[in-house]
């Protein structure tokens, strides 16, 4: 969706501020011709197909960082090697990925904050040629055109308030090549270009990775502006009034950043030129031992040729700090290098955060006048901070890693293939950092016969992961032992059931322990329980001898009901609805056969589908599925897979809030 720029800015030209109206809100500034020099619409590239990706996000305070994450993967995704959507797509730098996600943070929270409904984003990388550089532009749109955009801040004061009001402009207008608005009937779009520096490829790894020069996180330097600087360092008022501000700042930055590189990034960026005149981050590696050596994260410098002598001089070892010093600054030679001066301070700080090491940083300031106390005292809070982000960004890391690793052990490592079916599976968790409870398998069975199964445990998280982390196992044992449909279901509800009874009993048991373990409310021997329901549908396939049609026996066990696409377009339920799994003991279930001759589809889903919302509307009400596997004859299993994971997407404007998988077989 190309905007029409009817209103546009540009970060070189400076824009007239704009009046504000009862809201403290600036007002829409009035419309001027297209720019066909900014204007993206208007760019060439932009029907040349191009790699575009384009998302709808909620409009809460978790927009911003859905959106962050958005196009880091994106970026991510077209730097791939080869043509993507037609296209050449050249290497990005990596700081380019961090401007372009602080760009598109603040485009969303303006959206969120001013109007207050679902957010479109779009992305297009513009790819260029010979003599034009690549560009990212980047629209955010919103469903209220009549809440004005946050403009230009107001005319600039003494302090730091200015900054307060309407940053986000501010960002985008320092950020972005050229940036507009445009409004339509309903819809109101802040698009901004973002010009990307390529390079002759992605940044060398190893001790002299960072040697190109760097861009940065421009962004950082608009939300910490520079204080006026004097003969001994910033400035007492910029100490006295523009302390907080920047404090308050770097956290908001801060706060947001999952990854411990960019940290370390934009902290190097809010100290120099503000406090320093250069620093060195250090980062010690985690869970790496006491004699692991500490990794040189980040070089900066207020001037960008000072860089790589400044990296040389320091990268051979990390300041030496004694262990008294828990935080507080440590005097160390002035290193000697062309670019730094002759002479200068170097103060270097521990980063501790929870009473372990994080890291150091070394940073420096020209001249023999020393650092005065209030400034050092600032860099101590500021540094606290970043020490703390980067012991929460670890932290994530670590879940999101052994998440990864569990839901990789969930489910199967490949997938059989079954002579004469054409299969395709989609799974797509609602929290990549949560391992889900939806699973399926297709495996050989005894006696020639294939089994496909598709479940959902009730809940997610880790104890959804431990059910299905049972479930799986214990299916494949059932059925390769020989046991007909029916009966695997059987023996699987027992089963969940006396699980369930065994942990119960247990926190029965510790709750009434004696001594009391903790002087707390005792478990309720219910919660075990309540995971331990699983949906369940489950089949086998035996081809026939002559390779046509194939016999398939399936049972449903309180899971959305299968669907059965033939070449006519007709579509009917597969199964019938029986009890979940794990509830009652000593259920009975039943199965039902029918025969897949060539050109039939059996569609099997999750809820995840079938209860996918919009306001008040699911996408399975009024037969919703079936209307939409109806539409897809003559499709192969993969094609019907992508239409309905598509229509899934399509039906609301926020993404899926529960796990989706769907499993497709098609015959012939």
């Amino acid at each position: 969706m190309g905007p029409l720029p009817a209103q546009r800015g540009s970060a070189n030209r400076p824009q007239p501020p704009l009046p504000s109206d009862l809201f403290g809100e600036p007002a829409p500034r009035a419309s001027t011709p297209p720019d066909p020099r900014t204007t993206p619409a208007a760019c060439p590239a932009a029907l040349a197909g191009c790699p575009t990706a384009r998302t709808s996000l909620p409009g809460n305070p978790l927009a911003p960082g859905a959106a962050r994450r958005f196009i880091r993967a994106t970026l991510a995704d077209w730097a791939g090697p080869g043509p993507a959507g037609g296209a050449q797509v050249p290497h990005l730098a990596e700081e380019f990925a961090y401007e372009a996600a602080v760009l598109v943070n603040e485009l969303v929270t303006n959206a969120v904050v001013h109007a207050g409904t679902t957010v479109d984003l779009l992305c297009r990388l513009e790819c260029g040629g010979p003599s034009d550089p690549a560009a990212l532009v980047i629209e955010v749109s919103d469903h209220h055109p009549a809440r004005t955009v946050r403009g230009a801040p107001r005319r600039a004061r003494d302090d730091l308030t200015a900054y307060e009001y309407g940053r986000g402009l501010h960002v985008v207008a320092a950020l972005a090549d050229s940036w507009g608005i445009t409004y339509r009937p309903g819809l109101k779009t802040v698009w901004a270009r973002l010009r990307a520096d390529a390079t002759e490829g992605p940044a060398p790894r190893g001790p002299h990775r960072d040697e190109r020069p760097q861009r940065g996180p421009r962004a950082a330097e608009i939300l910490a502006p520079a204080p006026p600087r004097t003969p001994r360092g910033p400035g007492r008022d910029w100490v006295d009034r523009g302390a907080l501000s920047f404090l308050a700042e770097a956290s908001d930055l801060l706060a947001g950043q999952f990854d411990e590189d960019m940290i370390a990034a934009l902290a190097g960026q809010l100290l120099v030129p503000r406090l320093a005149d250069w620093c060195a981050i250090w980062l010690d590696e985690d869970a790496g031992g006491p004699l692991a050596a500490p990794r040189l994260a980040r070089v900066w410098h207020a001037k960008e040729a000072a860089m790589a002598p400044l990296r040389a001089a320091v990268e051979k070892e990390p300041p030496r700090l004694p262990a008294a010093a828990r935080g507080g600054p440590v005097p160390m030679p002035w290193p000697r290098a062309a670019g730094l001066g002759a002479d200068g301070v170097a103060l270097a700080y521990r980063l501790v955060a929870g009473g372990r090491d994080m890291g150091s940083l070394l940073l420096g300031r020209a001249g023999p006048t020393p650092i005065p106390d209030e400034v050092t005292g600032l860099i101590e809070d500021f540094l606290r901070r970043v020490a703390l982000a980067i012991g929460a960004a670890r932290q994530y890391t670590r879940q999101a890693t052994i998440s990864r690793i569990l839901q990789r052990g969930l489910l199967p490592s490949r997938v059989a293939e079954i002579p004469g079916i054409d299969s395709a599976f989609v799974y797509q968790p609602s929290n990549e950092a949560l391992a889900g409870g939806d699973f399926y398998d297709v495996f050989p069975g005894a006696g020639g016969r294939w089994c496909f199964a598709l479940g959902d445990v009730q809940g997610s998280g880790p104890e959804a992961a431990v059910i299905t982390g049972l479930a799986r196992p214990w299916l494949r044992l059932l059925a390769r032992e020989g046991h007909p449909v029916h009966e695997v279901l059987d023996r699987l509800n027992q089963l969940l059931v006396d699980d369930a009874t065994e942990a119960a009993e247990a926190a029965v048991h510790l709750a009434t322990a004696t001594p009391p373990i903790e002087p707390t409310a005792p478990p309720d021997p219910l919660d075990g329980q309540q995971a331990r329901f699983l949906s369940l549908l489950y089949g086998e396939l035996v081809p026939d001898a002559d390779g046509g049609s194939v016999r398939c026996t399936l049972a449903s066990a309180g899971h959305p009901l299968p669907l059965l696409l033939r070449p006519d377009g007709s579509v009917r339920p597969a199964a019938a609805p029986q009890i979940l799994l794990g509830v009652v003991e000593g259920a009975r279930y039943e199965s039902e056969s029918l025969r897949l001759n060539p050109g039939d589809t059996l569609l099997c889903v999750t809820d995840g589908v079938t209860e996918r919302r919009s306001g008040p509307r699911m996408f399975d009400d009024a037969d919703g599925l079936a209307t939409v596997l109806a539409g897809c004859t003559g499709l192969t299993a993969s094609a019907v897979a992508a239409r309905i994971k598509q229509a899934v997407y399509d039906f609301a404007d926020t993404p899926p809030a529960d796990d989706l998988a769907l499993l497709v077989l098609r015959v012939g």
